[in-house]
């Protein structure tokens, strides 16, 4: 309880971090999309292929809800017509698309701005739904660290320090989702505090009872296609501003030797 009260505080410390970035915020969706990228291909991927190894036609079930997850959000988005990639929120400018339509954003404009009001309170329930899963993932930290502190000391040590690690780049994460998409700073940091909370109560459960290890790894194959699906076709894109990409390349690239560290430490 004591290592789950560190990763409380580390995970208020990283969306800390997040909300004093001013104007490099380009550069913090440039890091925040390698670390979910990190998080999705060395740690939720190889773990939920491990708990749900079982194969549905020839494929993995845990990659299954892998692409599940990736096609939901998916879906989601184009049935309530959002289109991210606010990138008028650096600078100025107009873009085409395939199907033949232009429009453009003023420097400053919020996420969201620009929307009717019912698309932009639909947007803002995707930034609270992918911070929410962020808060679920938390917990299964909590639950990783309960876990390993009763197969040993010296293996709850080890992991101890990566999930204390790694819920910085969850509070980060959480934080700047939830701002990302329209939600005020409010809510962000109240879902900051929610995923703060998370695994000290994922320790605490673990006193009473394990959630079967197949119901784990598919949930870990959803929630990585989810993350997988936010970082790709939204962040980077939005990331990518007129601002120059060098620098934003180089903390995506920062983000996931970040996870790889972290991960490496486990």
């Amino acid at each position: 309880m004591l290592v789950a009260a560190g990763a409380f505080l580390m995970t208020l410390i990283g969306g800390f971090v997040a909300q004093r970035t001013g104007d490099r915020r380009h550069l913090v969706l440039g890091f925040a999309a390698g670390l979910m990228l990190g998080v999705v291909a060395f740690d939720l991927l190889p773990e939920a292929m491990e708990q749900a190894p079982q194969q549905l036609h020839g494929v993995p079930e845990a990659l299954l809800m892998f692409a599940a997850g990736f096609l939901a959000i998916h879906v989601v988005e184009r049935a309530v017509a959002i289109h991210r990639g606010h990138e008028g929120e650096y600078a100025a400018h107009s873009h085409g698309h395939a199907h033949g339509h232009a429009h453009g954003h003023a420097p400053g404009h919020a996420p969201g701005t620009g929307h009717a009001p019912g698309e932009r309170q639909r947007e803002q329930g995707v930034g609270i739904a992918a911070a929410s899963a962020l808060v679920v993932h938390s917990m299964m930290d909590g639950f990783a660290i309960g876990a390993a502190f009763q197969a040993g000391t010296t293996v709850g040590t080890v992991v101890a320090i990566a999930v204390v690690a790694h819920d910085f780049a969850d509070g980060f994460n959480t934080y700047t989702l939830t701002r990302l998409y329209g939600n005020n700073r409010r809510r962000a940091v109240a879902l900051l505090f929610a995923d703060a909370l998370a695994p000290v109560t994922g320790a605490g459960i673990t006193l009473l009872f394990t959630i079967p290890e197949q119901l784990l790894g598919l949930y870990l194959g959803f929630f990585g296609g989810f993350l997988m699906y936010l970082a790709t076709s939204d962040i980077l894109p939005e990331a990518h501003s007129p601002h120059p990409s060098k620098g934003t390349l180089a903390c995506t690239l920062l983000g996931v030797a970040f996870m790889w560290l972290v991960v490496g430490l486990a």
